[in-house]
């Protein structure tokens, strides 16, 4: 329902003060210029009362010679083009000015309204990336703020054919989403399916990109997901180069872009900085990660409880003298070492950094040394942890189902043994060929995206 604006400017004050509840920082301020009398209405914290005073205000000063009928329209033209302005017609759009840092002006006769946009508030200023450490890369990151990200992104793209649409997105937040993509090079039909789908979404609320998740990929019983995203700005003017879609969430550091296939796990932005056969080698490096952080435990508890023979005599000896001291079977041991190391990561991640390390330096001492010193676990399999850990780090976005899957490797690995490794393994492969986001298959090797909807694999 739109409320339309009142022809008197003590009726529009009285109808916020009503809609907000008589909020202590709803602010309103007289207006005399000269026979024209203004209302202007702002939140303070929220717009630079500084800038709007001397930008607006004081021009107010002087009388207007304008009909009162005219006020607004004579407000809006008189002031000089550096200020953001807009005029509205209802009293929704002006209380979503308002939450946006506007300063609003009401006059009597007049059932417009002009706002000036000139927004101020706490935000965090440009750092170092934290989760993406790259080498040779840009120290820069995604900030909190929509608009700061924008201007990241338009210094390492600078080409009108970056279009960045701001879409509105939630009942009671009304977060702003940039829907950004190269017109020249992202597919139409996948820009229009995306537009659609943000569309249609309704939440509540939106304070982060899980939000958004679920109403733009479909329901999938993968532990893989086809929206990837980042906090590097180069990393994400890299994915638009080549035909992604992007959206960046007013007040989260990171960024979304679609379609996101297996072999962006593999990939880094060091990747384009060094020499090809440097880069295939890194990214042959990070799928042995992979494979290590998801299978190695699995096939350690396999091998050792069900094909001792495939180990070397001297090694079979020293391992089963290990784990003959421990009083749980090396199954349930597998199971316990790994969920106290997701314990003690989970504690190093969210404690403050001041006493985050000293977490990681008492899980190391009393899980690892004294636990082996105790007989309640056995060396072999804490080094099986150590190089799982290890290898997880080297791609941390996917940190999640890796952890998942590590746990269903031991659990087929302690039941049946290589049969039940082989087959988790076929049914993760089929899972992840399984996923389409966008109409482009997950697994899709091709980069552009215009040449994978004609390719065969669709």
């Amino acid at each position: 329902m739109n409320t339309p604006i009142l022809a008197k400017a003590i009726d529009n004050k009285l109808l916020l003060q009503q809609r907000f509840g008589n909020s202590f920082d709803l602010m309103f301020r007289e207006v005399n210029c000269g026979e024209i009398h203004y209302t202007a209405a702002f939140l303070d914290g929220m717009c630079d009362r500084l800038f709007l005073s001397q930008s607006v205000i004081r021009p107010l000063s002087q009388p207007l010679d304008c009909a009162p009928k005219n006020a607004i329209d004579t407000l809006y033209s008189i002031l000089y083009e550096g200020i953001e302005r807009d005029m509205v017609s209802t009293m929704e759009e002006v209380e979503q000015h308002l939450i946006a840092g506007s300063l609003v002006f009401f006059a009597d006769e007049c059932t417009k309204s002009v706002c000036f946009n000139a927004p101020i508030f706490a935000r965090r200023a440009v750092s170092e990336p934290q989760s993406e450490q790259q080498e040779k890369g840009s120290k820069e990151g995604f900030t909190d703020f929509f608009k700061d990200n924008v201007t990241l992104i338009r210094r390492r793209l600078r080409t009108p054919e970056l279009h960045i649409e701001r879409i509105n997105i939630g009942k009671t937040s009304n977060t702003f989403v940039c829907l950004c993509y190269l017109a020249d090079r992202a597919d139409n039909e996948l820009v229009e399916q995306i537009r659609s789908k943000l569309s249609k979404a309704d939440p509540d609320i939106v304070l982060g990109a899980g939000s958004l998740r679920p109403y733009l990929e479909k329901s999938s019983q993968s532990f893989f997901s086809g929206i990837g995203s980042t906090e590097r700005p180069d990393t994400f003017a890299a994915m638009l180069s080549e035909g992604r879609v992007g959206l960046i969430i007013d007040g989260v550091p990171f960024a979304l872009f679609m379609p996101q296939f297996f072999t962006d796990h593999l990939r880094a932005l060091d990747d384009y900085l060094t020499k090809p056969y440097y880069a295939f080698l890194l990214q042959v490096l990070r799928l042995c990660g992979l494979l290590i952080a998801t299978m190695l435990p699995g096939l350690f508890v396999a091998v050792c409880v069900y094909h001792p023979e495939l180990l070397p005599t001297d090694v079979m000896f020293d391992i089963a003298v290990a784990i003959s001291h421990t009083p749980f079977p090396l199954f349930i041991e597998a199971l316990i070492i790994h969920f106290i190391y997701e314990i003690v990561r989970e504690a190093g991640l969210r404690m403050p950094k001041s006493v985050g390390h000293a977490v990681s330096i008492v899980g190391t001492l009393v899980i690892g040394d004294a636990a082996v010193k105790a007989g309640l676990i056995a060396a072999p399999m804490l080094i099986i942890v150590a190089l799982t850990a290890i290898s997880s780090a080297i791609i941390p976005g996917i940190h999640e189902p890796m952890a998942v899957l590590r746990f269903l490797f031991i659990l087929a690995g302690g039941i049946m043994g290589l049969f039940g490794i082989m087959l988790t393994a076929v049914a993760v492969c089929i899972s992840i060929c399984n996923i389409v986001p966008f109409r482009i298959p997950y697994v899709n090797p091709i980069k552009t995206l215009k040449k994978a909807r004609n390719s065969k694999l669709l």
